[in-house]
């Protein structure tokens, strides 16, 4: 199975603790966070994977040149200006050699059942297909509704101040502003809100993949919303377990503290 990893974000939220480098090599205990996200994906099943670049991706591939050194095989593709989560998948269609392909935000850590996930997305003939996630506070993330053969209902990624959306990174256009009131208005709205969501890993077709416009896309607020609209297959699985997105700092320390207490799952 061949896996696209997002890592094209500026990692803006991060910058006071991870300043020198993209948040993907963030350091954990010694290594990068994105040596551990490869070395699951790789026990997990995963046999190439693109690493779709932007900012600073010059010293990812100089740490990962062609991942034999990890049991992989690595291809590199670059975003000669932030292109957003769809743009970057679109820029790797050329490097995409399956017709499917699993495709991941390279911050996020979820151990779950990635071949799971891949067969329930052929067993449904679906185009695009996705984690979910239950979790208590959907604030920082938005939810998903599916009905009970897992299609997807409704779709509202969360926009707000302090909110990162999937893969979507702060200060690449993502951010939508939100005056006086109604920014606190907001906030409080989705406060302790639980929910299903995006659990940032997805299955999707390279031919869906070819549709989507060149430049500047996101897959969040732009493909799926019309790819819903025009009635794509659209599913969505729930998997449990260890999850932890590394995109601020109080995570990426509780992330380093599971590490080092073996608490992170594989």
């Amino acid at each position: 199975m061949q896996a696209i990893l997002l890592c094209g974000g500026m990692g803006t939220r991060l910058r006071s603790v991870v300043a020198d480098r993209p948040k993907p090599m963030a350091d954990i205990c010694g290594k990068p966070f994105l040596q551990y996200l490869l070395e699951m994906l790789r026990d997990k099943g995963i046999t190439e994977v693109i690493f779709a670049l932007g900012y600073m991706g010059e010293m990812i591939e100089e740490y990962f040149r062609d991942g034999s050194a990890f049991g992989l095989k690595i291809a590199y593709s670059y975003e000669e200006e932030p292109l957003g989560t769809g743009g970057a998948i679109r820029n790797a269609l050329p490097k995409i050699l399956e017709e499917e392909v699993l495709v991941l935000n390279a911050d996020t850590y979820f151990p779950m059942d990635y071949q799971g996930l891949y067969r329930f997305h052929q067993e449904n003939d679906g185009d695009f297909s996705l984690a979910t996630r239950a979790v208590p506070d959907i604030s920082r993330y938005g939810a998903v509704r599916r009905d009970a053969a897992g299609r997807i209902l409704a779709w509202n990624e969360k926009l707000g101040d302090g909110g990162q959306q999937r893969g979507e990174k702060l200060g690449e256009g993502s951010k939508q502003p939100v005056e006086g009131n109604a920014r606190q208005d907001a906030s409080a709205s989705t406060k302790s809100l639980s929910g299903e969501i995006n659990g940032g890993i997805y299955v999707m077709k390279k031919s869906l993949i070819a549709e989507i416009p060149e430049g500047k896309q996101s897959l969040e607020q732009d493909c799926i919303p019309k790819w819903l609209s025009e009635g794509k297959r659209i599913f969505g699985l729930p998997f449990d377990g260890y999850f932890m997105d590394i995109g601020i700092p109080k995570d990426y320390q509780q992330f380093i503290t599971d590490v080092e207490q073996g608490k992170h799952g594989k």
